[in-house]
């Protein structure tokens, strides 16, 4: 008796044990690694999530047919949040919960990255290089909080300023969404403007999914503003620039990262020339003069039949690092191996014009500089080398 008592404890240790290490190592199987990525893919800003998953994609075929990493393939499941907050938590309790992925990775969204975190993290799962430059997305610092760019804050504190001086602008205005990404736009160009001994003279917001701009413009028309910081993102920035040209308004415009994309143009036409956003990658134009990015943009559009932009980049360069590092954390791979294999990660610029990128066990933004593109003839054509926050300081 005493002998199978002893036989039954040690059984349930073992189990308590094994229980223990499939909970850490969820997403991974012998030849599999699962990751999981939320994306609007039927609302506001489906246009960026569609990309995004595309280039994701991209990534993904690419190292399959190469075998995998250490032998094991990829698999990449994706929900769908429609922009809203609330659907991202449904769709990160499903991927974690019941897909149990090993890593989130390019979530888009602000909100939608703050609404899901906790769900993740509850069953130690990473939020790998979410599509959104909050601050939020590593501060304050958490072990699976990994990002990638320069955040709406920080990118606005060193440009505005910098293009105000430029452009000798006397009164600095602003429009934004009233969300978190918003506001970050709004007071990285707040404290930039500050510290440069300006200020923000007017502020107008707008309620996301608004597509009525009129009231706001008239607003900062009337001001006589003469620069707007734009906290928009795709319709939105459309929209307000529109409309602003419509009512006979010429400010100087200026959009963060997330208005850095074709289909400003593509969408918004000839009335959109002009408009200034901060940027890290340069737009992978088909026929673009760098050899590197016009193969790889070809290789896209065969693939998908369409043409690639800034978000397809970012799709495509996330899983490639994600890969990076799962490759060096070896065969054992799990999440205490992954985080330490991308503590000591250094990322070189890559084709696309890319900042470098290093992360630490306390540093968990793979870069903070930024520079500016400018639309000229409908094409986005970098206009600035890259600034660091640290100079604005």
């Amino acid at each position: 008796m005493k002998k199978t008592r002893l036989t039954l404890i040690a059984a349930a240790a073992f189990a308590l044990g094994s229980g223990a290490a499939l909970a850490q190592t969820q997403g991974v199987s012998k030849d599999e690694i699962v990751l999981g990525s939320i994306q609007d893919l039927s609302g506001p800003i489906a246009g960026f999530g569609k990309q995004v998953r595309l280039g994701m994609m991209l990534r993904v075929d690419e190292v399959n047919e190469q075998g995998g990493i250490n032998g094991r393939k990829i698999r990449l499941l994706v929900e769908d949040s429609a922009y809203d907050p609330r659907r991202a938590v449904l769709a990160a309790q499903k991927l974690v919960n019941q897909d149990k992925i090993f890593a989130m990775v390019g979530h888009i969204g602000t909100a939608q990255n703050m609404a899901a975190m906790p769900v993740q993290f509850q069953k130690n799962v990473i939020n790998f290089f979410p599509v959104t430059a909050a601050r939020e997305m590593y501060e304050p610092f958490h072990k699976l909080k990994y990002s990638f760019a320069a955040t709406y804050y920080d990118q606005m504190k060193i440009a505005v300023p910098k293009l105000a001086k430029e452009k000798g602008a006397k009164k600095v205005c602003t429009m934004y969404q009233d969300d978190e990404f918003g506001l970050e736009v709004k007071r990285g160009a707040e404290d930039g403007l500050k510290a440069a001994g300006m200020a923000l003279a007017v502020e107008t917001s707008y309620k996301r999914g608004a597509t009525d701009f009129s009231s706001q413009m008239q607003k900062l028309a009337s001001e006589q503003c003469d620069m707007v910081v734009m906290g928009t993102i795709i319709r939105e920035t459309i929209g307000g620039i529109a409309t602003a040209k419509r009512l006979g308004f010429n400010p100087t415009f200026i959009g963060s990262s997330a208005a850095y994309t074709d289909l400003i143009h593509k969408l918004g036409g000839p009335a959109m020339n002009g408009l200034y956003a901060t940027m890290t990658v340069q737009n992978p134009y088909t026929d673009e003069t760098s050899q590197p990015i016009r193969f790889w943009a070809n290789k896209y559009k065969t693939k998908f039949n369409e043409d690639p932009t800034v978000f397809s980049v970012y799709g495509y360069s996330l899983v490639d690092t994600f890969l990076r590092a799962a490759g060096k954390a070896g065969n054992n791979l799990t999440t205490e191996s992954f985080i330490k294999a991308m503590d000591t990660m250094v990322i070189p610029p890559d084709i696309f014009g890319s900042a470098e990128m290093t992360f630490s066990p306390t540093k968990r933004l793979g870069s903070n500089s930024t520079r500016l593109s400018q639309l000229q003839d409908n094409r986005w054509k970098v206009v600035s080398e890259y600034m660091k926050i640290d100079a604005a300081k």
